[in-house]
């Protein structure tokens, strides 16, 4: 994996993430907005992109893969189905999608999704903003990082990674890039 690969911490609470993917950017945009096509790398879910709806994101990391290695043992709670809801801010088809995510005991965080026409590619830039400590920035950035992976592989037809042993290692890595000491 190439340090280009990596999210950058952008802010004391916000990480950023870059890709550029197989275009159109049309194709792209059904892969962050229509459930049967994002259920492929992240999570499916109805939902109405436009300002102010609520939807549902019904997880299942284990079954993103043709590999179906489990969690280990300290990651084994997350290996079932769980369901997160989430709200959409903004919505400007094809070019930006914001929606809220998390909540429960502390403010919900904020998802950023950017598209844009690279040529014959389709730039992606996804910012994760308002997260509540190290701790979080750290599971974050390595889920982000791991399904954007397998988002990539889908848009190129290649099969993806197994789910669970790449966020275990990813994460172990934005451990040591999030919270080294800054100089």
């Amino acid at each position: 994996m190439d340090d280009i690969d990596y999210g950058e911490r952008i802010a004391e609470e916000s990480v950023r993430f870059e890709r550029l993917l197989p275009g159109p950017i049309e194709r792209v945009w059904a892969f962050l907005t229509e459930s049967g096509k994002r259920a492929q790398w992240l999570a499916p879910g109805a939902m109405e992109p436009r300002a102010g709806s609520s939807f549902a994101l019904h997880f299942h990391n284990t079954e993103l893969t043709p590999d179906r290695t489990p969690p280990t043992e300290r990651l084994r709670q997350y290996d079932g189905s769980f369901t997160t809801q989430h709200q959409v801010l903004r919505c400007e088809p094809p070019h930006l999608l914001v929606w809220t995510w998390g909540g429960g005991n502390e403010a919900p965080s904020e998802v950023i999704f950017e598209l844009s026409e690279a040529g014959e590619q389709v730039r992606l830039v996804v910012t994760h903003r308002h997260l509540a400590d190290d701790g979080t920035m750290v599971n974050v950035a390595g889920g982000w990082h791991s399904h954007l992976g397998i988002l990539a592989n889908v848009l190129h037809g290649q099969p993806p990674a197994p789910f669970w042993p790449t966020f275990e290692h990813l994460e172990e890595e934005y451990r040591c890039r999030i919270t080294s000491p800054r100089s």
